[in-house]
């Protein structure tokens, strides 16, 4: 309740009563005060968190250290055991300063308490749409309803109180696993989240901690973490809903196709920092064009859908400017991640190893065989295995394609926007002026049928200034004010009536690199800044490339899966392909947690193989990664 801090001497006289008398389970250490250069205090001694508690005991050993100097928060860290409403209340890692990181907690409620329908965790796909929901009650709970009634928010002045506030990670319009909270084989629900520990100045608030622990806390678990809490019917919607997504992207390789979009699908964003669905007016539904119509039999319902699928080869989206190509594009690459039921993309899905593909000015380039594209550089300058701390458009796109393909990526995903014009095309009165033998460059259109021919990787390619990809593309799309046309037969057409453009027959050989270890051993703290950039020790990793990395608990996931490179390549022996794939493995053994043990990570959002290769890749250290 909102009692306030200063207006609360009544109730401190009670608990004064209550639990004066009272040591509670403590070492004694709490009431020393003798701030942050004891290691109990200051986050460099050992943790006491595999300490037991009794959760009754948690007021007394609150108010027993009531006005005392902050880091004796410190005696609080442990699991607190309520066996009456069946939760484990874990607190680690408690802040030494108001103003530090806030402190880490963990909620394990066993099942027989949540009492999730174990149909909702048969299998990981339910689980992870079971925790995602949960997740979403947590958060509205922890955002709406708690901080409503919170009676102290931060920024109150020095002499004020501060803290008091309890956060978990923001969810957002995708459905992938995530560390804030999990549903366990067990049928257990875990939720992972972050209490400020109230104090005016640099002492302890007993009051108002004790309130957040025994009311606060309590009360978020019965209002977010059990099934009771729930409407049964939208719980069971949300989870089916994300099966049916996840069933639907693996039934894409078996039907020949790379991608689909349902009909009836919302595809604009409301801007380019709001990523919920358009609801401006004339929001125009994507339907496909009668030719490339397919339909798919949902698992959970018997429900059909159709739409257009993109089959595996060569595809290109044209039209005029702001019609649509590219929000086509920006939904197709999202497609390998799952939805929220309402989103408007639900049922619009990518391979896995669909990979979006840009220029990068700039970029890090680590012996990468870039000969397929670029050779005969001059001053003869081995472009089969070309590194550089500063590549051109042509060199960093050539070097993200190759890369890419290294990594296992079975469809490219292209703007002409945002690529090289040089390494695209070259038109015949260029070729007349420039010849052959005097430019290094391949352009795409030469590459992207052998590419598909020799190694089975397909391309989605968004074009509106060129026609001659006309004659090397297997299906033409144009966008129309964001209606879909089939016009493959024209385009067709067209290309006949010019010169051919001329594919070459072979695609050229992908490197295999390995990364060595020993340079990925961070020699300073290792951070996330924001959503594209990692300070990694004294290196900034760039990572605004990455285009699919859905928000920063993905970069954070990266930032720790980065420092795990270093213990797992060790020898220098193993590829950037088996790496990622140990890796891979080992969460899906360990869960997300693998990647920060012990510290009660609840940022993380799992990472696809290919944005954690594009950090690596993206590492600006000399000799990082040879190939074998």
């Amino acid at each position: 309740g909102g009692r306030g801090g200063r207006g609360g001497r009544g109730r401190g006289e009670y608990y004064k009563n209550k639990y004066g008398n009272k040591r509670g389970r403590s070492d004694g250490h709490g009431g020393r005060g003798r701030g942050v250069e004891d290691g109990n205090y200051g986050g460099t001694g050992t943790l006491k968190s595999n300490r037991v508690f009794d959760f009754n005991d948690i007021s007394a050993q609150l108010y027993r250290i009531d006005g005392k100097s902050y880091p004796a928060y410190h005696d609080l860290e442990g699991t607190w055991k309520d066996n009456v409403l069946g939760f484990d209340l874990t607190i680690n890692r408690t802040q030494s300063d108001p103003f530090a990181a806030p402190t880490r907690c963990r909620v394990v409620v066993k099942a027989g308490t949540a009492r999730l329908p174990s149909s909702s965790y048969s299998n990981k796909v339910r689980a992870i749409a079971a925790a995602d929901y949960i997740h979403r009650a947590f958060h509205n709970v922890c955002n709406n309803e708690l901080r409503a009634n919170q009676s102290i928010q931060g920024g109150k002045g020095w002499s004020g109180p501060k803290g008091g506030d309890i956060q978990i990670m923001a969810p957002n319009q995708f459905v992938i696993e995530q560390s804030a909270v999990q549903v366990m084989s067990s049928g257990n629900v875990v939720a992972q989240f972050t209490v400020n520990l109230p104090a005016r100045g640099r002492t302890i608030l007993a009051e108002k901690a004790i309130e957040i622990f025994t009311q606060s806390i309590p009360f978020m678990i019965k209002k977010s973490l059990l099934f009771s809490s729930f409407n049964e019917t939208n719980f069971k919607h949300h989870v089916l809903n994300i099966e049916d997504q996840q069933w639907l992207r693996t039934q894409l390789d078996s039907n020949n196709l790379v991608a689909f979009v349902s009909d009836g699908s919302l595809l604009p964003r409301r801007s380019g920092v709001d990523d919920r669905p358009y609801d401006g007016p004339n929001a125009t539904l994507f339907y496909s064009p009668d030719s490339m119509k397919v339909e798919f039999k949902l698992p959970n319902g018997n429900k059909v859908i159709t739409g257009m699928g993109f089959k595996k080869g060569v595809t290109l989206i044209v039209g005029g400017g702001f019609n649509g190509k590219s929000t086509l594009l920006d939904a197709l690459q999202f497609g390998v991640y799952n939805k929220i039921p309402g989103d408007g993309r639900e049922y619009v899905v990518s391979i896995m190893e669909s990979t979006k593909i840009r220029a990068e000015d700039g970029r890090n380039v680590c012996d990468v065989n870039i000969t397929p594209f670029i050779d005969n550089l001059p001053f003869g300058k081995d472009t089969s295995r070309f590194s550089s701390l500063d590549a051109s458009g042509s060199t960093s796109q050539a070097a993200n394609i190759m890369e890419a393909i290294e990594m296992g990526s079975k469809c490219l995903l292209l703007d002409e926007d945002t690529c090289a014009t040089n390494f695209m095309i070259r038109d015949e009165k260029m070729i007349e002026l420039v010849s052959p033998n005097k430019e290094p460059i391949t352009p795409f259109i030469r590459k992207v049928r052998p590419m598909f021919s020799n190694h089975g990787v397909s391309t989605i390619l968004v074009v509106g200034g060129t026609g001659d990809y006309f004659s090397v593309a297997d299906t033409v799309i144009m966008m129309d004010s964001y209606e879909c046309v089939d016009v493959t037969a024209e385009a067709r057409a067209i290309a006949q009536k010019g010169s051919r453009v001329e594919s070459d027959d072979h695609f050229g050989f992908i490197s295999v690199r390995c990364p060595d270890g020993k340079l990925f051993v961070p020699n300073h703290k290792v951070t996330a800044r924001s959503e594209n950039v990692i300070s990694y020790g004294d290196i900034d990793i760039d990572l605004i490339a990455l285009e699919q990395i859905a928000a920063k608990p993905q970069t954070t996931a990266i930032s720790c899966a980065l420092q795990k490179i270093s213990i797992l390549a060790k020898d220098g022996r193993k590829s950037i392909l088996e790496l990622c794939e140990e890796l891979d493995l080992l969460i899906d053994k360990n869960g997300l947690d693998y990647l920060s043990p012990d510290n009660l990570h609840g940022g993380f959002s799992r990472p696809r193989r290919f944005e954690i290769a594009g950090a690596i890749n993206r590492f600006r250290k000399n000799k990082c990664m040879v190939q074998k």
